[in-house]
């Protein structure tokens, strides 16, 4: 007489949850890239109330002692333009301003008259206030 378990196990393997787990890494991963600031130039950035994020392609800063950089690459004044229009050719999208709060209006201005020439969206880095 032979005797049969009623119960019988499966050999397959549930991979449900383990698509959960790489799903909310990716998102956490794809939040936390848009948060990072270039470590090329230090800049003191101005406060605002309202401080919107947005997907960082392209960056130029400047820092309190007019030094340029686009994409994390130091650069002359002079070379920002044909730098943006490189990168802006590509693909257009968003100009994000990194500029320090002690450089005079004048530098955001013609970087943002550059920016908007070659039809791309400028925003302008801020942090809130404290």
């Amino acid at each position: 007489m032979a005797l049969q378990s009623k119960n019988k196990i499966e050999a397959a393997f549930s991979m449900s949850s383990m698509t959960d787990i790489i799903f909310l890494l990716l998102i956490f991963f794809m939040l936390t890239s848009s948060f990072i600031t270039p470590s090329g130039l230090p800049v003191n950035l101005p406060s605002s109330e309202s401080s919107d994020i947005v997907m960082q392609e392209i960056t130029v800063s400047i820092t309190k002692d007019l030094r340029y950089a686009v994409n994390d690459r130091q650069v002359n004044r002079n070379e920002i333009k044909s730098e943006l229009t490189a990168l802006l050719n590509k693909n257009k999208g968003y100009v994000v301003l990194h500029i320090d709060k002690e450089v005079p209006v004048e530098y955001l201005v013609e970087i943002g008259g550059i920016a908007a020439a070659l039809e791309a969206n400028v925003t302008i880095a801020t942090q809130p206030f404290k």
